[in-house]
C-alpha cells in the first residue's frame, strides 16, 4: 500500500457520516485541508501586513509581491472597469497555490488533484461570466458567439465553434489544473518507490536507486513550479473570460 500511487489521492471520512434530511454528510480529509489553506491563507497575509512598515521585512515583501503580482494582472487584462474582480482572482489564486503547495509535503492531501474541486472552481468562474455579460449587457451579450465581419453564409458555422468552444472553457480550466497534479503526484510516487525498493535489495540496489532518486530530486523541484504555474494560469483565464463579459467585442 504504500507504493501505491494511487492511494495518495483517496477521500476518508474524518467524522459522520451523519444524515441530515436524507442527505449523508461527512467531514472528510479534503474537508480538513480546504480548511488548513483558508488558515494558512488568512495567517500568511495577517501577519505580512500586520507590521506594514516603510522598509518591508521578507514577510512584509512577500504579501506586497503576491498582492501586487495579481492587481497588475487584473489591470494589465481587465483594466480599470476589472478592479471589482481584484477579491475574486486573489482569492482563486491564493487558493490554488497554497493548495497546490501544501500538496507537496509528505502526508499531505492535495485538493487540486481532484476533478470535482477543480470543475467546481472552473464551473463557478464561467457561471460568473455569464451572469456578469447578461447583467452588462443583456441579451446583447450573447453577440459574443457572433464575430463581426465573417461572411454570411459561413457565420452559423462560426458561431456554433464559438458556443462549444465557450462550453469547453470550464472542462479546459478544470481538468488543467486537475491533470498536472494528479499526473505530477503519481510520477513522484512510482520513482519514490523506485528508490525504496532498489534500496531494500542492498549492495548494487543503492547504487541503482541512485539514478530515480535524482530524478525524483528534480521532479519535485519542477513539481513546484508546475504548483505555482498552474495557480498563475487559473487566475489569468479567469481574468481572461471576465473580460469577454465586460467587453463583447470580438
Amino acid at each position: 500500500m504504500a507504493n501505491d500511487p494511487i492511494h495518495q489521492f483517496q477521500i476518508h471520512d474524518l467524522a459522520g457520516p451523519f444524515h441530515v434530511g436524507g442527505y449523508e454528510i461527512s467531514f472528510t480529509n479534503s474537508a480538513l485541508f480546504m480548511g488548513v489553506i483558508v488558515a494558512t491563507i488568512t495567517g500568511i497575509l495577517t501577519l505580512a501586513s500586520s507590521k506594514r512598515a516603510l522598509v518591508p521585512g521578507r514577510l512584509q515583501s512577500v504579501g506586497e509581491m503576491w498582492y501586487g503580482m495579481i492587481d497588475n494582472m487584473v489591470k494589465n487584462v481587465l483594466g480599470e472597469e476589472g478592479k471589482a474582480f481584484f477579491p475574486l482572482v486573489f482569492s482563486l489564486f491564493s487558493f490554488v497555490l497554497v493548495a497546490n503547495m501544501l500538496g507537496m509535503f509528505p502526508y499531505f492531501f492535495t485538493v487540486t488533484s481532484h476533478v470535482i474541486v477543480t470543475i467546481s472552481l472552473a464551473l463557478f468562474v464561467i457561471g460568473l461570466v455569464v451572469a456578469v455579460g447578461l447583467y452588462k449587457h443583456g441579451l446583447g451579450w450573447f453577440k459574443l458567439f457572433v464575430p463581426s465581419g465573417v461572411p454570411l453564409a459561413i457565420l452559423p458555422f462560426i458561431s456554433l465553434i464559438e458556443i462549444i468552444s465557450f462550453l469547453s472553457r470550464p472542462i479546459s480550466l478544470g481538468l488543467r489544473l486537475f491533470g498536472n497534479m494528479l499526473a505530477g503526484h503519481i510520477v513522484l510516487k512510482v520513482f519514490a518507490g523506485f528508490v525504496v525498493s532498489l534500496g531494500a535489495l542492498g549492495g548494487l540496489g543503492f547504487l541503482g536507486a541512485l539514478a530515480p532518486m535524482l530524478m525524483a530530486v528534480a521532479l519535485t523541484a519542477l513539481e513546484f513550479l508546475v504548483a505555482f504555474l498552474q495557480a498563475f494560469v487559473f487566475a489569468i483565464l479567469t481574468c481572461v473570460y471576465l473580460n469577454d463579459a465586460l467587453h463583447t467585442h470580438h
